[in-house]
Parts: structure tokens; C-alpha cells; sequence
């Protein structure tokens, strides 16, 4: 068994190579092989979202607080808000950040496969965003 106390696990800035605007991540959870689940709680401030990317097993995220957007690669930006859900099916180009005036947080959980978990893609144009 292994106990992470509350204040041993910083919360970083998340990289600009990968996100747009003010966003910090917690770990929560990066379970040591042959267990494969991440998770981290992201804080998006106001306008702030991820690049598109995948996940080679798929990612929930569970929204704690706040309003943001999610969008599925050819479909509608989507609202949601703290008490969602969201499943993203394995290999489904996405983004998903908060609202232009609301800041979001969620938890994220995704497996790895081979030691991966995660494929960043290009970023989200400012005009993508404001379709929502």
C-alpha cells in the first residue's frame, strides 16, 4: 500500500507546448507497472484548454467545479459542467478546457499502454474554441 498525504505531490503549470492559457495539474495517481490508470486533477483558468490529443485506452474526465468544453473531433463544442462525466473512447482526437469567462477543474483518468498514454496533437485555433 502506498498513502500520498495531502502537500506531497506539487501542482505544476501545465506545459504551453500542450496547453493554451493558465493551467496547473496534480497527480493524483501513477500507478507503477503492471497497474497502467493515471489520474491528476487540471485546473484550467477562463479560456485556458488542451491541444487536441488521443488516448491509445480512452480518458473519463469528472468535473469538480466550474463550466468548461469538450469537442470531438467534427462534432459540436460541448458545455459541461461540475457532476459530469465525460468518456473519451480510445484513439478519439478531442480537447476539452474551461468556458471563455468560467475557470474549470476536472479529473483526469486515462491508462497507458506501452508506457503511453497520451498523443499531443496541434492546437486549438482560437476560432475552434469560440464555436462553442
Amino acid at each position: 500500500m502506498t498513502i500520498t498525504r495531502c502537500g506531497e505531490t506539487p501542482t505544476v503549470r501545465a506545459s504551453s507546448d500542450w496547453f493554451t492559457g493558465e493551467v496547473l495539474r496534480t497527480a493524483i495517481n501513477d500507478a507503477p507497472a503492471p497497474a497502467r490508470v493515471q489520474s491528476a486533477l487540471v485546473q484550467f483558468a477562463p479560456g485556458a484548454r488542451t491541444n487536441w490529443h488521443t488516448h491509445p485506452l480512452g480518458q473519463t474526465l469528472y468535473v469538480t467545479s466550474g463550466c468548461g468544453r469538450v469537442q470531438f473531433w467534427g462534432g459540436p463544442v460541448e458545455t459541461i459542467r461540475a457532476g459530469d462525466t465525460v468518456w473519451i473512447p480510445p484513439g478519439e482526437k478531442h480537447w476539452h478546457g474551461a468556458g471563455p469567462k468560467t475557470a474549470m477543474s476536472h479529473v483526469a483518468i486515462q491508462e497507458s499502454n506501452g508506457g503511453r498514454a497520451i498523443d499531443w496533437l496541434e492546437p486549438v485555433t482560437d476560432a475552434q474554441y469560440a464555436a462553442g
